[in-house]
């Protein structure tokens, strides 16, 4: 019995370790010159939902010059057990320790997984910082992932940073290293500095002010870009997609086969990061999606088909591509979902329509409770839409609706809290209305803290000072009681340290890396997170975590992910903060004309709405 073996006999859940899974790709190392690890700095459960593995996935391993083979952050007692027998973090494919790799590409979905990427570094016997590598170690890149368009507190611990989409940048970055090798790092990383949407962080400086104020962050060598922008795949037609993925032992978050409808979203609230960095909308033709859906089924076994994009309702064709899918596979008992829906009624009809064994609930995000807050993030749903979306639901058999809210808006007052609560009794008494037994009836109301991301017109916005938060959690929490009224909430600490990250610079790397030493790691999860640790770590290194979450920004302030672009014009979201403080809304693009976002002409292209086969006007 092998080390692994022993090991494995021990732990929770060996099954995330071992590989071998449906539809895996095990390569000869002999016959491949570049080699990647694909590492998801959560665990196998998290990492194995997330479609963009997928995709690189299927990329890298359509070449017969390169390989890919993924890597996950062990849970609690696996690392114990790695660290009490010194075996290093390895890959599923093939078991081989990452350091034998060429690249290892971490994806940034989450800033509070930045812990578990130093972690994994540690684990796998990498020193943690850039400057501290040699020609034999991997290159440290990020493949992408929101949180790519500011890794400025992670700068220092990355040799590149790919900005955007990656199905054709995964393509420069194995071309890159065929011609340069990895012998001469500096001038390998020169050469990947050229590739667009490319950075390479040891190239710049950050320069600040007496006062402590970001000044500018420059280029200090020559013939690297002042401002990288990212790329994006023009065509989802022609884009590589993986009807064959991996299908795993155990049960993940998302436990389904995933059809990607179309990426971006034209509606516009101002607090989502997605729909600014993922602009423009593209979709792909009915055609393409019935191919790769039929594909899907037929190389995965899997039950239910997932229809993902931000907002797959307002696909052009969704209601032909719904009802081509339920016909098609009827006889084979597999479903077909919707993770999103709009607050409306077609979207019920929509539901009704994929769910001929209905399920017990329906989610819709009002996000605020009132309407002034609505018009302020843009969220452009009434009281009388939500209350006309639920009785749908209720008429046609549901019994649970959950509904998200945000605390922490902007502008928010008690008023707008005490809408939450109003809007949730709302809804309950049209649930009784329509007749829903009433030991049946639920209505659960979720709440999270709002987050300044960058690149929204609400990155000039402090957030809530986290007593404010918890005072209004527990508000909610005495008026949603009652039979039928369910309240979850999230932790405003979590959200907090969301905040500092999404919005820090170079100087919060030393906290990073003191509060991996302090043990922590894993904290998008309850069970591991220590706010106390977290807190140590920023006083060892002097750095008041308050200065960055609370911070209110002024539109001259030079940001730290100002020297990193998403095709969207900052003049735009200077006036889209203006508006939203105006409580003025800005309808969607996809259905008024141009709101002038600068995507279009930045990046040199035009939205493909192909819901029918067809070119429509965007």
């Amino acid at each position: 019995m092998t080390l692994l073996e022993r090991i494995l006999a021990r732990v929770e859940k060996p099954a995330r370790y071992v590989g071998g899974e449906l539809n895996a790709i095990v390569k000869d190392w002999r016959r491949v010159p570049v080699r990647i690890a694909f590492a998801f700095p959560d665990v196998y459960e998290v990492g194995m939902s997330h479609l963009g593995l997928h995709i690189l996935y299927h990329v890298v391993n359509s070449r017969d010059d390169a390989l890919m083979e993924r890597v996950f952050a062990p849970w609690t007692d696996m690392e114990g057990e790695m660290r009490a027998h010194g075996l290093p973090l390895f890959s599923l494919e093939s078991q081989r320790p990452l350091r034998d790799f060429d690249v290892i590409a971490f994806t940034l979905q989450y800033e509070l997984s930045y812990t578990n990427v130093l972690n994994m570094l540690d684990l796998a016997g990498i020193p943690l910082e850039s400057q501290d590598r040699c020609s034999e170690m991997p290159l440290v890149v990020v493949a992408g992932g929101p949180c790519a368009y500011n890794p400025e507190p992670l700068a220092p611990f990355l040799d590149a940073v790919f900005l955007g989409e990656g199905e054709e940048a995964v393509h420069d970055l194995v071309d890159t290293l065929r011609r340069y090798g990895r012998a001469d790092r500096e001038r390998l990383l020169r050469a990947l500095a050229q590739i667009p949407g490319v950075y390479v962080p040891r190239f710049y400086r950050a320069e600040y002010a007496a006062d402590g104020r970001l000044e500018r962050v420059v280029p200090r060598v020559d013939g690297v870009p002042v401002r990288v922008s990212k790329r994006l795949v023009r065509d989802l037609d022609r884009a590589p997609f993986p009807v064959r993925p991996i299908v795993p032992y155990l049960e993940t978050v998302h436990d389904r086969a995933v059809l990607e409808v179309f990426r971006g979203c034209t509606r516009g609230c101002r607090f989502c990061q997605a729909g600014a960095i993922y602009r423009p909308v593209r979709e792909k033709s009915l055609e393409t999606l019935l191919a790769q859906a039929e594909e899907l089924v037929r190389h995965t076994g899997y039950n239910e088909l997932s229809l993902a994009s931000l907002s797959t309702t307002d696909y052009s064709a969704i209601k032909k591509l719904l009802e081509t899918l339920v016909e098609r596979y009827r006889d084979e008992r597999v479903s077909v979902s919707l993770p999103s829906l709009r607050v409306d009624a077609f979207a019920v009809e929509l539901a009704r329509a994929v769910q001929e064994v209905r399920k017990s609930g329906l989610t819709f995000a009002p996000e605020a409770g009132s309407q002034r807050l609505r018009n302020v993030i843009n969220k452009q749903v009434a009281e009388e839409d939500l209350l006309r979306t639920v009785e749908a639901a209720f008429r046609a058999g549901w019994l649970r609706v959950k509904l998200y809210f945000m605390l922490g808006l902007p502008g928010e007052t008690i008023d707008d809290v005490e809408g939450i609560a109003k809007l949730a009794r709302l809804v309950l008494a049209k649930g009784r209305e329509c007749g829903v037994p009433k030991g049946r009836l639920s209505v659960t109301v979720s709440t999270s803290s709002f987050v300044p991301k960058p690149h929204t017109p609400f990155q000039w916005e402090p957030q809530a000072p986290l007593e404010v938060l918890r005072e209004r959690q527990r508000f909610l929490q005495d008026r949603l009681k009652g039979k039928g009224l369910v309240y979850r909430w999230h932790d405003p600490e979590t959200s907090f340290l969301e905040a500092v990250f999404a919005r820090g610079d170079r100087r919060l790397a030393p906290v990073l890396r003191r509060a991996v030493e302090l043990g922590c790691r894993l904290d998008g999860w309850r069970e591991c997170f220590q706010f106390d640790r977290w807190l140590q770590a920023f006083t060892a290194v002097g750095v008041e975590p308050g200065a960055y979450a609370y911070r209110k920004y002024r539109y001259e302030d030079v940001l730290p992910w100002d020297h990193l672009g998403t095709g969207v014009d900052r003049d735009f979201l200077v006036a889209e903060h203006v508006r939203a403080l105006a409580g003025e809304i800005t309808q969607d693009c996809r259905d008024e004309a141009c709101v002038g976002c600068g995507v279009c002409p930045n990046l040199d292209i035009v939205p493909r709405l192909l819901g029918v086969g067809k070119d429509v006007p965007g």
